[in-house]
């Protein structure tokens, strides 16, 4: 079912009209009308409850306001009326009808065919389906406009002897004006009719048809959309009743009644689970199977670069809509915010490589490296959603060969060419015989460690700039004094003065910093707010990284006694070191002596790098395609993976650091592009609408990032710390949908408040604490190693996260537990793009 259309059921009894929309897949809106006599002494249908997640009833029948959702609560005994009332009623499947007085028609003589009407009871029976409804001035539920009526003493009709019952499903959706005060189409109609002396509660009734097409748990929607007969309704009720639990009447307080009642289906669930248990002993792989298995990239084609060849016949037909999709002012926004995200790293990891390397690879290197492999990347990539930028392992690594090379006498540059030629030989080689299909054995568990762990690092690196300002500029009385050294908390290439001792230095960048996230982070929060129209709201949320860096560039401006670090940008196109180091490095070494064997042995620094940059872009595609995201135009595992890898690798020859697809920016990318939805239910959260996919924005980014050395002039008055408050709101806001973080957040929180997710039902607290723990001893062990002389083993103790999911958890914990906290990422992209359609 396409996520653009919307289905509805309309649900008519003697005093309800039950109006439900299938809103994006499977969301229901369900709306209780009840058949009442207005003030002229006429009967018309009132709006009296409304369902979409949670039920609303109207505060009082003088006021036409909603009330707070409550606790739905069904009665046993109008679960069995609604079922021995669909057992003998009619039950229409298809009905090739598109006007309400035909269906009424229909309904009608069906009803007098199964005798549950008389003849003369037939023209009463259709002036009642076909009476008017009252528009209210109720307020509007999620994103469709509901309808009431006036306030009025309920009635019922007493024509009829014997309560009568239709269920139909329309062969299609018609749109019926005169019943609907919204333009939605009606797919279900349930009509309950039936003498006001009858012992039967109507209203409670329609309440139970309502619950049951609204639940998710049972899926009685689901199944009555596919049904074929009454029988297969009926076993869809059961399914309903097998998920229900009945509290007795009792004197005990409410509180131990929800606490028994929640027992009760744990023990449930349980049992359930021991029986699929059994089931899914050998079989562990995601629930989502594509229909179109040929389409699934990461599905092996059996041909040299097949996997190659599929990524490119599958995303370049449709390079033009990437460039007309970006035709929006929200991708405008995006370039603002993520220029500024990518030029901070670029800039901090290039003062952090200048002190690792010695001024050989530097801020001016790693902006070049930004900017050129980003605009490759955003023109060719199969998913050009991915920013391309340095990260934390990679500098680990960065740092550890230099070393090597340094204590063995081998000329550093030279080495990072012959690495470079490696891994282009080595990508070339997995690409042929398409090892991207490997990062199907990558669980949720590897993604959530090394996602973590890339924002823990940006956390880390603001504070951590943060104390190193407050020790250099101590808040008691200081004198400054001038020495040569350069002028910024990263030691750049540049050499000015270094200030120290400043007095209120320290403090105001700390407001700088907290000043820029905060801003930046509730102006995100106010988009889904319910201040201004919406689209102010879309605007003021879009824009709100760059309205943060603007209201502290002017707060650090106007506070001229008080001295604060500025972004500092190379002047000109040259290397960090001109005295060190040119833009080319020879392959033969600077005095062309390079040891021969250093030129194979560069193969084992060549397999970490590439075990790095694999890992990290493909698992930054996996998060950024993942299903919740909805994306419609697919990525390429196989082809990003080349042309990542093969620029990296030459750019080598020019003395540029290696870059892969990073996880930080390219999620925080990713998300300034979402649309969420305009307004939710009561209690529930906004939804995914779309991602404005396209190359456009990734383009424009990285060209600006390289512009930026000619506008240094103006960046420069930029102070750090607003580029340390971007870091901390990227690694704060990227924590966001790392079920991890949850699940660290549930360790503090008493089991009664826990949400209702799938991992939280499926397993015992106890249990998923453990899982919790388990992958919080993985981060810090890999956050130890990064931290020490072992750090060029990272990436192998990353790659043994995989076999620890995939042969000792299985151990500890059973395949059911595992599935639900964490599955397998064997999903495909191809049925993600079917489901979307």
């Amino acid at each position: 079912i396409s996520s653009k259309y919307t289905f509805d059921v309309e649900i008519w009894s003697c005093r309800l009209d039950l109006q439900c929309s299938l809103w994006r897949l499977f969301q229901v809106f369900v709306e209780l009308n009840e058949l009442v006599i207005d003030q002229n002494q006429e009967l018309q249908w009132r709006e009296t409850a409304r369902w979409f997640r949670f039920e609303e009833e109207m505060e009082e029948e003088d006021t036409e306001f909603w009330g707070r959702p409550p606790v739905s609560c069904l009665s046993f005994h109008s679960l069995l009326e609604l079922q021995k009332a669909i057992s003998h009623g009619a039950v229409l499947l298809d009905l090739k009808q598109k006007t309400l007085p035909g269906i009424a028609q229909q309904v009608v003589e069906q009803m007098l065919l199964s005798d549950q009407i008389k003849a003369e009871d037939r023209d009463n029976l259709l002036r009642a389906l076909l009476l008017r409804h009252r528009v209210s001035a109720c307020t509007e539920p999620a994103s469709l406009r509901s309808f009431g009526s006036s306030t009025a003493p309920a009635g019922s009709v007493g024509f009829l002897d014997q309560p009568s019952m239709a269920f139909v499903r329309l062969q299609e959706s018609v749109l019926l004006e005169s019943v609907l005060e919204v333009p939605v189409p009606v797919k279900f109609l349930f009509l309950l009719l039936g003498p006001p002396s009858v012992n039967i509660d109507y209203h409670q009734i329609g309440r139970s048809i309502s619950m049951l097409m609204s639940d998710k748990v049972s899926h009685f929607h689901e199944m009555a959309y596919h049904t074929e007969d009454r029988q297969e309704l009926l076993t869809a009720i059961n399914s309903f009743l097998e998920c229900s639990v009945v509290l007795p009447p009792s004197e005990v307080s409410g509180e131990m009644l929800i606490h028994s009642s929640d027992m009760m289906l744990r023990r449930e669930n349980e049992q359930n689970n021991k029986l699929l248990e059994k089931q899914d002993q050998v079989h562990e792989e995601d629930s989502l199977v594509p229909s179109k298995p040929s389409d699934d990239p990461l599905r092996r084609s059996g041909r040299l670069f097949g996997g190659l060849i599929k990524d490119v016949t599958r995303r370049y037909p449709q390079y033009l809509s990437d460039i007309q999709d970006a035709l929006n002012p929200q991708c405008m926004a995006a370039v603002i915010f993520i220029f500024f995200a990518a030029l901070s790293p670029a800039i901090t990891f290039g003062g952090l490589l200048g002190e690792k390397t010695e001024g050989l690879i530097g801020v001016s290197e790693l902006i070049v490296a930004t900017s050129l492999q980003g605009i490759v990347f955003s023109l060719l990539g199969a998913q050009p959603l991915l920013i391309i930028g340095f990260s934390g392992p990679l500098l680990v690594f960065e740092e550890a060969f230099y070393n090597f090379c340094r204590d063995n006498g081998i000329e550093y540059l030279t080495g990072r060419v012959w690495i470079g030629f490696w891994l282009v030989l080595i990508v070339v080689l997995t690409v042929a015989f398409e090892g991207s299909i490997l990062v199907r054995f990558v669980s949720r568990f590897t993604q959530e460690i090394f996602s973590f762990l890339i924002s823990l690092i940006f956390i880390y690196e603001t504070f951590a700039k943060l104390v190193k300002i407050f020790k250099e500029h101590p808040l008691r009385g200081c004198q400054s004094e001038n020495t040569t050294l350069p002028l910024s908390l990263i030691n750049s290439t540049v050499a000015a003065e270094k200030v120290v001792g400043e007095p209120n230095t320290a403090l105001l960048s700390l407001v700088l910093m907290a000043g820029t996230y905060f801003i930046a982070f509730y102006l995100r929060m106010f988009k889904n707010s319910s201040f201004f129209p919406g689209r102010i709201r879309r605007v003021i949320g879009d824009f709100g990284v760059p309205i943060a860096i603007l209201i502290m560039v002017l707060v650090d401006y106007s506070v001229e006694d008080t001295y604060t670090q500025k972004l500092n940008v190379p002047s000109g196109l040259s290397v960090s070191t001109p005295e060190k180091r040119g833009w080319f490095i020879s392959p033969l070494g600077s005095d062309g002596q390079f040891p021969v064997w250093m030129m194979g042995a560069s193969i084992l620094p060549a397999i970490l790098v590439f075990i790095l940059v694999f890992m990290e872009s493909q698992i930054t595609a996996l998060i950024v395609s993942k299903k919740e995201r909805m994306l419609v135009k697919g990525t390429g595992f196989h082809s990003d993976l080349l042309i990542i890898v093969v620029t990296g690798g030459i750019s080598a020859l020019f003395g540029l650091p290696w870059l892969s697809a990073a996880t930080v920016r390219s999620v925080t990318h990713t998300n300034a592009l979402t649309v969420m939805s305009k307004a939710v239910t009561p209690g529930d959260k906004p939804c995914i609408q779309e991602v404005k996919e396209q190359r456009v924005t990734a383009f424009v980014v990285a060209v600006l990032v390289g512009l930026s050395i000619t506008i240094g002039e103006v960046l420069r008055q930029i102070p750090l710390a607003v580029l340390f408050g971007i870091f901390l709101y990227m690694g704060v806001m990227s924590l966001n949908g790392i079920q991890l973080t949850e699940r660290l957040i549930l360790l503090l929180m008493p089991p009664k408040y826990h949400p209702d997710l799938n991992y939280v039902r499926s397993v015992r607290t106890l249990r998923m604490h453990m899982f919790t723990l388990v992958q919080l001893l993985c981060l810090s062990l890999l956050w130890v190693i990064m931290a020490t002389a072992a750090a060029a083993a990272f990436p192998f103790m990353l790659l043994l996260t995989i076999p620890l999911r995939k042969l000792l958890l299985p151990r500890l914990f059973s395949s059911r537990e595992l599935q639900s906290v964490s599955p397998s990422l064997n999903f495909t992209l191809a049925s993600l793009e079917v489901s979307s359609r």
